[in-house]
C-alpha cells in the first residue's frame, strides 16, 4: 500500500479516532493515534507527522496546547495543526483560529471535504519542505540558522473579489474596520484591475455553485504571477462538495456559511503569516545559491561558477559555430604587495582589480576569481582579435592607473599578466565538437606562464587545445 503521509489523530474519544483512521487509511495515509496531551512530545518525535488533527478539547488540554507543542520542535514548525470543533459552533471555530490553529473542521464532516482539506494542507507543507533538507529546519545546502517564524507583514495587500461591486464594497468596509492590511475591491467579471497592477499578497474571493469562481481559483493558482498569492474562498452556505472542489482547485482556506469578517480576518492573518515565512525562506535560499557562486571578497564569481559557465560557453560554441575565448589572469608580484602592505592592503588590491576587470569585460562575458590572485575571464561569441583587444585593454587599465590604498600615502603600481586561448570558428575540425575544458585551461595556463616568463605585464596567446 502506498502511504502518502503520516497523520497524527488526537482525540479523547476512541470512536472519533477510529472513524478518522478509517477515513484516512482508505485514502492511503498512515495514521498514528493519541488521546491526550501527556506524552505528546515523545509521540511527535517518534511519529514525525506531516499533519495533526486534534479535537479542540482533550482530557488534559486543548488544541491550542497541541499547536504550541508542535511549534516547539524546530523540525515540525511547518506541520499544520487542525482543530476539530462541534458543528455549527462558530465561536469555537473563531477561538481556534485566534489561537493560531491552521484550520478548524466542524464535526461531523464528509469524507470528500476532509480529504480535500488534508490534500491542501499537505501540498502547502510540501512546498515548505522543498526549501529544506529532509526534516532539517534550514535552507538547502547552507549552514545559517532557520529564519524565525514571522508575523504577518504590516502592509500586505489584500484584494476582495466578488460577483457584484456592491458585495465587494460591503466586504471591504467590514474588513477595513479592524485590519491593518491595504484593501482593494474587484469583481469577478473584470479582473483587469486586479492583474494589471501590483499582485496582491492575498485574495478573498466569492465562490458560488457555478464554475466561474472555481475556474478562476485554478487559473490564479496556475499563473506565475499569482501562484504564491494566498487564496481564501468564501461560500454562501455549508456546501461541503463545493468547498472540496474549491480546495482542490487551489484555495488555501475556505470560509463556509457566508461572509464573516471576523473569520476572514483570522484566516488572513494565519495565511499571510505563513506566506511571509515561506517567502523569507525562499529569498534566503536564493541568496544562498547566489552566494555559493560568488567570491565574498571581490564580489566576482568563484571557481565553481567559472567552470560551469565555461563549459556552457564551449557547448554553445560547438552548436553555433561561433568563436569563444578564455583568459587566465594573474596579478604580478602580488606576494610583494602582501608583504609590504599586509593582507588588508592585498585585499584592497584584489577588490580594485576585480572592479577594473568587470569594467573591461562588461557584458561580453564573465570574470571569476579562481585562486588567491588568479582570475578567469570567459567570452562567448567572439573572435581572437576582439578577445585580444579586451585583454590588452585590461593590461592598460592596470598599468596606467596605480592603485590607491587606505594606509598608503603613495599609489601602488600593479600590473597583470594574461594567458589567452581562443577558438577558431571557421576551423571545420572544431565545429559541432565541444573543446575539452581541461585541455583548454591547461593551454591558457601555459600561455599565462609564457607571459610571466617574458617579463609580465603582457598578454600571450596560445592555440586552442582541440
Amino acid at each position: 500500500m502506498s502511504v502518502q503521509g503520516t497523520i497524527l489523530v488526537l482525540d479523547g474519544a476512541s470512536t472519533n479516532r477510529i472513524m478518522l483512521k478509517v477515513q484516512l487509511t482508505a485514502a492511503w495515509y498512515h495514521v498514528v493515534q493519541g488521546e491526550r496531551l501527556q506524552g505528546l512530545g515523545g509521540l511527535l518525535r517518534r511519529a514525525r507527522p506531516d499533519l495533526v488533527l486534534t479535537s479542540q478539547a482533550l482530557p488534559d488540554g486543548t488544541a491550542a496546547d497541541v499547536k504550541r507543542l508542535v511549534m516547539a520542535d524546530p523540525d515540525l514548525i511547518d506541520v499544520p495543526v487542525v482543530a476539530i470543533a462541534p458543528q455549527n459552533d462558530r465561536a469555537a471555530r473563531l477561538k481556534a483560529l485566534a489561537d493560531g490553529l491552521d484550520d478548524v473542521l466542524a464535526h461531523p464532516f464528509k469524507d470528500t471535504f476532509l480529504l480535500a482539506r488534508v490534500r491542501s494542507l499537505l501540498r502547502t507543507r510540501a512546498d515548505t519542505q522543498d526549501l529544506q533538507v529532509g526534516n532539517e529546519s534550514q535552507p538547502i545546502g547552507f549552514s545559517e540558522p532557520a529564519p524565525a517564524l514571522l508575523t504577518a507583514p504590516k502592509a500586505a495587500h489584500v484584494a476582495v473579489l466578488t460577483q457584484s461591486a456592491r458585495a465587494g464594497a460591503l466586504w471591504q468596509k467590514a474588513l477595513s474596520k479592524t485590519t491593518r492590511h491595504r484593501l482593494s475591491a474587484h469583481t469577478l467579471t473584470n479582473l483587469q484591475g486586479l492583474l494589471s497592477g501590483p499582485i496582491p499578497d492575498a485574495i478573498v474571493m466569492e465562490v458560488n455553485a457555478d464554475m466561474s469562481g472555481l475556474n478562476l481559483l485554478a487559473d490564479l493558482k496556475s499563473r506565475g504571477t499569482t501562484r504564491r498569492t494566498v487564496l481564501i474562498g468564501v461560500l454562501a452556505d455549508d456546501n461541503a462538495d463545493l468547498a472540496s472542489e474549491a480546495l482542490d482547485r487551489g484555495a488555501d482556506a475556505i470560509c463556509m456559511g457566508g461572509f464573516c469578517a471576523d473569520e476572514t480576518l483570522l484566516r488572513l492573518e494565519n495565511q499571510i503569516a505563513r506566506k511571509a515565512r515561506v517567502d523569507q525562506m525562499r529569498a534566503s535560499l536564493r541568496r544562498g545559491i547566489a552566494e555559493s557562486w560568488v567570491d565574498p571578497l571581490t564580489g566576482l564569481y568563484n571557481r565553481r561558477y567559472a567552470m560551469r559557465a565555461m563549459d556552457q560557453i564551449l557547448r554553445q560554441s560547438a552548436q553555433s559555430g561561433h568563436g569563444f575565448a578564455v583568459m587566465l589572469a594573474d596579478l604580478d608580484h602580488f606576494k610583494a604587495i602582501n608583504d609590504k602592505f599586509g593582507h588588508t592592503g592585498g585585499d584592497q588590491v584584489l577588490t580594485e582589480a576585480a572592479t577594473r576587470m568587470k569594467q573591461a569585460v562588461g557584458s561580453a562575458g564573465f570574470v571569476a576569481r579562481i585562486g588567491g590572485e588568479e582570475f578567469m575571464i570567459g567570452l562567448s561569441d567572439t573572435t581572437q582579435a576582439n578577445a585580444l583587444r579586451v585583454a590588452k585593454s585590461l593590461c592598460d587599465r592596470f598599468r596606467q592607473s596605480p592603485f590607491d590604498l587606505t594606509d598608503s600615502a603613495a599609489s601602488v603600481p600593479v600590473t597583470i599578466s594574461i594567458g589567452l586561448i581562443s577558438s577558431h570558428p571557421n576551423d571545420p575540425s572544431q565545429s559541432l565538437r565541444p573543446t575539452p575544458l581541461d585541455g583548454l585551461i591547461k593551454s591558457a595556463d601555459n600561455a599565462l606562464y609564457a607571459a610571466k616568463k617574458a617579463g609580465r605585464n603582457q598578454v600571450r596567446v596560445r592555440p586552442c587545445a582541440a
